[in-house]
């Protein structure tokens, strides 16, 4: 009976162990540091107080940096742009997206030009960029770079680098904007999100910088959590996660990112992600 007894202590103390484990999260790094510590810092909190652990966000440097950390167990849940998604769940067996914000389904790229340049803005692709500087935002970024490309290939049949008299990676698309307002590069490709931001914190000066051209939609950013979660934070824990995602509904966090709300995702709704990847040669099939 004493066996028994010690044995239903261990069991408690190791139940209680697996639960007192920080629960770690971070996210590609869109936009300035401060910005993000600011966003994620308030999400740590609100995720602890619905899931009753340490919630610990983990900065990282860049978007391939993001991947590594999900990849090592790092962190156990990232916010993902698309295609950083797509690779992470790949190098982690069981992975899956569980949520996005309601304007991912349908997201955009905005192409920008220094108005020096003489470009305006149109409906149609602007052919008028090629011969161009252009900068793309991240190499790992969905909307700074692999939508980008996709329709910049699928218009002059050739790769950014015989189209463009220079093509850079900025790193981020606070500094794409940044280097195409301040004449750096000509032209550039930013999430228009982070636009929207921009112009609302009254850094875009639009005498020297304009959208010319806005892409057809498609889907990016997601919440995606490793898939050995639940074994070591307690069963349903990934489910638990998920729910305190699309009930969040601070009016100020939700601006912060910006989005209206959380919806559920699947990883299929991110097939055409990984299609185009592919197709570019990031991904090998």
């Amino acid at each position: 009976m004493k066996g028994l007894m010690l044995g239903f202590g261990l069991s408690i103390l190791l139940a209680g162990s697996v639960l007192a484990k920080t629960f770690r999260f971070t996210a590609v790094p869109d936009e300035s540091t401060a910005r993000l510590m600011e966003r994620f810092g308030k999400v740590a909190s609100y995720l602890s107080s619905q899931l009753g652990v340490d919630v610990e966000y983990v900065p990282v440097k860049s978007y391939s940096a993001s991947v590594a950390a999900f990849k090592n167990n790092e962190v156990q849940l990232a916010w993902f742009g698309g295609l950083s998604g797509v690779l992470a769940r790949r190098a982690v067996e069981g992975s899956r997206a569980i949520a996005q914000g309601k304007e991912d389904l349908a997201f955009i790229t905005y192409f920008i030009a220094n108005t020096r340049t003489g470009i305006e803005a149109g409906d149609g692709f602007p052919t008028a960029i090629a011969g161009r500087t252009f900068t793309f935002g991240s190499k790992g970024s969905t909307s700074g770079r692999l939508m980008p490309e996709f329709f910049i290939r699928q218009q002059f049949k050739k790769a950014p680098r015989s189209v463009f008299r220079r093509v850079g990676f900025s790193g981020d698309h606070s500094k794409t904007l940044a280097l195409v307002q301040s004449g750096a590069y000509e032209v550039g490709a930013l999430n228009y999100k982070v636009w929207e931001n921009e112009l609302a914190a009254g850094t875009v000066d639009e005498s020297k910088v304009l959208v010319i051209w806005k892409t057809p939609t498609y889907p990016d950013y997601n919440w995606s959590i490793r898939g050995d979660v639940d074994r070591t934070y307690g069963e349903g824990f990934a489910r638990k996660v998920q729910q305190a995602l699309l009930s969040l509904d601070d009016e100020d966090l939700l601006n912060s990112f910006p989005r209206s709300s959380f919806i559920e995702a699947t990883n299929d709704i991110y097939k055409p992600i990984r299609d185009t990847a592919i197709d570019v040669g990031i991904i090998q099939n």
